[in-house]
């Protein structure tokens, strides 16, 4: 399956918050002393994030994040789908 056709959730093991102009993603099945399982978003990702709701394709989320950011479609489809691996990988998303 292409890429831009998957559409993926925010694991319920993996909590956000916005503090001061920052978005941290924290996971609560580990000790949440572990700093290196800390996440800290920027601008962009912390939009990506937002828009990850289990309904929404990846090519809907680029379409977003081109028309609300200065980049081309193909700089934010790159940028998106490694983005995305990398929340697979921290076990921040599944697919579904």
């Amino acid at each position: 399956m292409n890429y831009l056709e998957k559409c993926f959730k925010k694991d319920p093991n993996m909590v956000s918050r916005e503090i001061v102009d920052e978005v941290i993603l924290v996971p609560i099945r580990q000790n949440v002393g572990d700093l290196e399982s800390i996440y800290t978003l920027n601008e962009v990702g912390a939009r990506i994030w937002e828009l990850i709701d289990g309904k929404m394709k990846v090519s809907e989320i680029k379409e977003k994040i081109v028309k609300e950011f200065e980049v081309t479609s193909e700089e934010a489809e790159k940028d998106i789908v490694e983005y995305l691996q990398q929340l697979e990988e921290i076990k921040a998303i599944i697919e579904g």
